[in-house]
């Protein structure tokens, strides 16, 4: 850390004092120099940045968080306040609160991702004290790329950045109070956890579930790796930017469309936010249509003897087919291309080759395609149409190939106007308000779809009955079948690199059959490399490790090679949730007892981004583990819960012509005609809904808020925030920004809002710092009776408090404490018997300072299991009144009272009150006069004039 002097006219006589600060996030971190204040003449101050006194160093932090928080993290961790025990009341009930699975990344936490461990904390520590056994643990999804080509780049072994890694989360994680059961931390890394990854594989290979199929797949030559279609961005890898090719690859793949139906069919057992459940519905694509086959002749009318299969949702559309598709990597592609058109077919088929498929099919991308030379004929027409080979077309998906049907399809008229292929209108709308230059996808009735010598007439039914009717025909004439379809592909279960689980597979030398290993045999560890680069080849990095590739099978004593692929990085997270609930079983996955009394994650929290693979893929392998009997429920997440980014700070923009004059953003100007100028927050005012420069509010600025990332230099460090406001403090504000679920973007003066709140707690309850800037020993509560009306604020205060965390609504459940401690505030006393239910509300939310006060309330065990309070009715009826107060006979001022409120109280509020004190102070009462519920008027004596 850089030491700054900021004063250097220092005499070594002096004693110097240094005190460790830190300005506001992203702002560089230094040592002020402080001379005492019997030195200084009593120059120093906050802002004269010259000499700052000992004690005015001390005073200058709203509450001693600094000294709070590591002592209660030390307690914690020392008494291990919140393990789970082995084995525990089974009688009670139990809520397991999980995060997803984090990757360690080298980089560290930035102050987003604490905003979903806070709510789960928060929900923990809530649950925890409604007497529920909590399940809260966490552990890291360690292995993957990132750090496999670190190694490469530096010659680093991927297990000493994972476990470097690690080391910077946990203590991260730590810092900020969560309450996890650290004695239950696992790593997906670790031999004793793969172990059982590799034998669920086992399990999948028996059912026949896993099996290995040539397939097109994402290369990346200079990562060395197959890519998953997420991974590859605009034909290059989101890592790196390295180019990526299709080509056909031997992977071992798992059969996830086997379970398609169950998978859709049970989302809707399960309480998840109906945006996700519809994205995995997307995913899976279930759909019903038709498989109709079509024969295939040369240019010279001569039938081939091959057919390509198509599938169809639109059936009732079949008179339209003008055309048809094939994809680049179809199967048959080679028995469909003429001659002449071989080398055009292989070029476009290598330039295809290169897209990612998200690429391909694009809606917004231009068309492009090549004639195969062939034709088709259509089995309802009889007509010959031609066949072509284009990219917007997946392999992967249905048979390969479809029926083009331009008239009703935009991909296949766009495709059509472009190669001048002809356009054949067979449904009409029920309603004539169809644009007729574009192709109608909507529902109607068939027209132009009917053949005597094909014996089929749909012409006046609508689609749903012509569909129908096609189908059938289609199966009594040996044309086509009904067929269900799912745009889900099998699981490509396989990666080309070293940081991964080995497969317990091997294969016999002399036959090359496939072995499954005994189970006793797990796990296959990895072994020691120290090159880990690509070979280049496309075989994976373990080919290296020769020695540890050539083996003897344990049945049969024959040579053997091993596999020497590894499994993807979603394994190990597919069914973690699991093994938390029994890590250290040396013999069995889970313990059955143990798996039926946590399982289902009651409460699961993380990003929308793993809304579909992560969850998908561990929903499949749950299922599975269901069939074979090792989990006793049919889904692993009961509640899920996305909450949302934290953005950096609010950038602003303006707009400056060629003369350097700003222009208003909502000027009628194209923003790509003038200079883009960053404008500092300090000059920058909001005027309505407008943000404005201060010094010309005519000129609008832009204002927006951009996601964290180091090019962008918006990350704030949560070690930086913690360390100039306290972890209580970032807890707090990352609940107080806004609803858990919406995104929202950072604000250094928010967090300094909410830390005033808890300094404002702190002083309540503990009174006002000593001269030193130190605090008395205990608190300044009172064993005061409370009244009427410090019962109904604190009570009310438990109601919000206690339904807002239930909904998660952890803002206004803030908020909500925040008007008890102004209500507080403004009482003489402050009794015990109000003050401690308060500071265990305040505990999910702020645990240290929660901690703290408890133990200074005269408490010497840790308020983690204390019950929480609970809302008394007779507490929450509003009950109170505004009542008018006259001095004199004038009305001064209102305050509240309750409808009950004697003479005495009333007066002792008035007399409290900021406007109404200052006609009291130092006058004599003369009388008074209360009518309950109506008026107060306080006579006062008449001054008499000085003579």
């Amino acid at each position: 850390m850089e030491v700054q002097l900021l004063h250097s006219s220092i005499s070594p006589s002096r004693p110097l004092y240094f005190v460790a600060t830190r300005l506001a996030p992203r702002r560089p971190a230094f040592v002020r120099c402080c001379l005492s204040s019997a030195d200084n003449g009593g120059r120093g101050g906050e802002n004269s940045g010259t000499y700052v006194t000992p004690q005015a160093a001390q005073q200058r932090k709203a509450y001693p968080f600094d000294e709070i928080e590591p002592r209660w993290q030390l307690y914690w961790e020392e008494n291990r306040t919140f393990r789970t025990p082995d084995e525990v009341d089974m009688s009670k009930p139990k809520c397991y609160i999980l995060d997803m699975f984090p990757y360690p990344s080298g980089a560290g936490l930035h102050v987003g991702h604490p905003l979903g461990y806070t709510a789960t904390d928060i929900l923990s520590r809530y649950k925890r004290m409604k007497g529920f056994n909590v399940l809260h643990p966490m552990g890291w999804d360690a292995f993957g790329l990132p750090a496999e080509q670190y190694a490469i780049e530096t010659g680093t072994h991927p297990k000493v950045t994972t476990m470097h890694n690690i080391r910077r989360f946990r203590s991260q994680l730590k810092s900020l109070g969560f309450s996890y059961d650290w004695d239950r931390e696992i790593s997906t890394t670790e031999p004793k956890y793969y172990k059982w990854t590799q034998w669920i594989f086992l399990q999948l290979l028996k059912k026949g579930l896993a099996y290995q199929a040539e397939v097109p797949v994402n290369w990346c030559p200079a990562l060395g790796t197959v890519l998953a279609n997420e991974e590859v961005v605009n034909g290059v890898s989101e890592r790196g930017s390295h180019p990526v090719i299709r080509k056909p690859m031997r992977q071992w793949m798992l059969k996830i469309t086997a379970y398609a139906d169950r998978l859709l069919e049970d989302l809707e057992e399960l309480e998840w936010p109906e945006s996700i459940k519809e994205m995995q519905r997307n995913w899976i694509g279930r759909s019903e249509g038709a498989e109709v086959e079509f024969g295939i002749l040369d240019s010279d009318g001569r039938e081939l003897g091959v057919k390509l299969s198509v599938y169809t949702t639109r059936p009732d559309t079949i008179f339209g087919v003008t055309y048809l598709v094939a994809a680049p990597e179809h199967s048959l592609l080679y028995s469909i291309i003429s001659k002449e058109q071989l080398k055009h077919v292989e070029k476009y088929s290598e330039l295809a080759a290169r897209k990612s498929e998200l690429e391909r099919t694009d809606l917004q991308k231009e068309k492009t395609g090549v004639f195969s030379g062939s034709y088709a004929k259509n089995p309802a027409t009889g007509a010959l149409i031609p066949i072509w080979i284009a990219d917007y077309v997946l392999g992967s998906y249905g048979t390969g190939a479809i029926m083009a049907v331009p008239a009703h399809d935009f991909r296949d008229h766009e495709f059509a106007l472009k190669y001048q292929i002809p356009i054949i209108k067979v449904v009409n709308p029920f309603e004539a308000s169809h644009v007729l230059d574009e192709p109608y996808t909507g529902d109607g009735f068939a027209i132009n779809s009917s053949n005597q010598l094909s014996n089929l007439d749909i012409n006046g039914f609508s689609c749903k009955e012509a569909a129908s009717k096609v189908i059938n025909w289609l199966e009594s004439s040996g044309h086509g079948k009904k067929k269900v379809n799912y745009k889900l592909r099998d699981w490509l279960f396989a990666r080309q690199r070293y940081w991964g689980e080995p497969f317990p597979i091997i294969f016999l030398d002399d036959t090359g059959e496939i072995v499954p290993l005994p189970e006793n045999e797990l796990p296959v560890t990895l072994p020691e490399l120290d090159d880990f680069t690509p070979t280049g080849t496309g075989e994976p990095p373990l080919t290296k490790a020769t020695s540890w590739v050539k083996t003897i099978d344990p049945i049969s004593h024959r040579p053997a090679r091993r596999e020497t692929n590894t499994m993807p990085q979603w394994a190990g997270s597919c069914w973690y949730y699991l093994r938390f609930m029994d890590p250290n079983n040396s013999t069995a996955l889970v313990e059955k007892s143990k798996e039926r009394y946590w399982g289902p994650v009651d409460i699961y929290v993380g990003g929308a981004e793993h809304s579909v693979l992560h969850l998908l893929y561990a929903r499949f392998w749950h299922k599975v583990l269901y069939d074979i009997g090792v989990v006793s429920t049919k889904e692993p997440f009961h509640c899920l819960i996305n909450q949302g980014l934290i953005l950096g700070e609010i950038e602003y923009t303006a707009y400056k012509d060629k003369d350097g004059k700003f222009v208003s953003a909502n000027s009628d100007c194209n923003p790509s005609d003038h200079i883009q100028e960053n404008i500092s927050a300090d000059k920058v005012t909001k005027v309505g809904d407008f943000h404005v420069l201060k010094d010309n509010p005519n000129i609008r600025l832009i204002a927006r808020a951009y996601k964290m990332s180091k090019s962008r230099g918006n990350v704030i460090n949560p070690d930086d925030v913690i360390s100039e406001y306290g972890a209580d403090s970032l807890r707090l504000y990352e609940m107080f920004m806004g609803p858990l679920r919406d995104s929202k973007s950072w604000s250094t003066g928010g967090i300094e809002g909410v830390h005033r709140f808890l300094a404002r707690t702190w002083r309540l309850i503990v009174g006002s710092p000593l001269p030193t800037g130190l605090y008395k020993d205990g608190t300044i509560v009172t064993n005061d009776e409370p009244t009427v009306d410090q019962l109904q604020s604190l009570h009310r205060c438990i109601a919000k408090v206690s339904e807002e965390i239930q909904g998660t609504r952890f803002n206004t459940g803030i908020s909500a404490m925040m008007e008890f401690i102004n209500a507080a505030y403004k009482w003489d006393r402050h009794p015990k018997s109000v003050i401690e239910p308060f500071v265990l509300l305040l505990s999910p939310y702020a645990p240290h300072m929660a901690e703290e006060l408890w133990s200074r309330l005269g408490h010497s065990k840790s308020l983690a299991y204390e019950h929480f309070p609970v809302a008394t009715t007779e507490y929450l009826s509003d009950s109170r009144i505004v009542l008018p107060v006259q001095i004199n006979g004038k009305t001064r001022a209102t305050i509240m009272v309750d409808e009950t409120c004697s003479e005495d109280e009333a007066f002792r509020l008035a007399s409290s009150d900021e406007k109404l004190s200052k006609f009291l102070l130092g006058k004599t009462i003369k009388k008074r006069i209360y009518v309950p519920r109506r008026i107060l008027n306080v006579i006062l004596e008449t001054q008499k004039a000085r003579s």
